[in-house]
């Protein structure tokens, strides 16, 4: 969902970090993500709302860019954010659309046919 690049580069660059980087790999990846009653696009949904809800932004915008992979619209996560406002918070909604907006910007080359502009 992040890539190759992240996940292969995410903490092996001190000694300590690849014990880290295999704990990420393994638990969430090959544990949980590869359950089969979610699918990934709904996963995605889930964790953007849990790290907006928690103000975990630079997962955030990772998993942000990660639904994009995984099938989700524009609309969908500003839909989490609203859904994130009510319940922790409207700063957490507030800022969880401004950092689609610009995640939105940043790749809209790479946003699938289907998805909101």
């Amino acid at each position: 969902m992040l890539g190759d690049d992240y996940v292969d580069g995410a903490s092996s660059q001190w000694e300590g970090g690849r014990t880290l980087e295999d704990l990420v790999v393994r638990f969430p990846w090959a544990g949980v993500w590869s359950r089969p009653n979610l699918d990934r696009r709904t996963r995605s949904l889930i964790t953007v709302g849990i790290l907006a809800a928690t103000n975990r932004n630079h997962e955030l915008e990772l998993h942000i860019r990660g639904a994009l992979r995984n099938g989700c619209t524009v609309d969908e996560l500003v839909e989490v954010a609203l859904h994130c406002a009510v319940y922790s918070g409207v700063p957490s909604g507030i800022d969880t659309v401004r950092m689609i907006r610009r995640i939105r910007s940043d790749s809209s080359s790479t946003i699938r046919q289907g998805e909101s502009e």
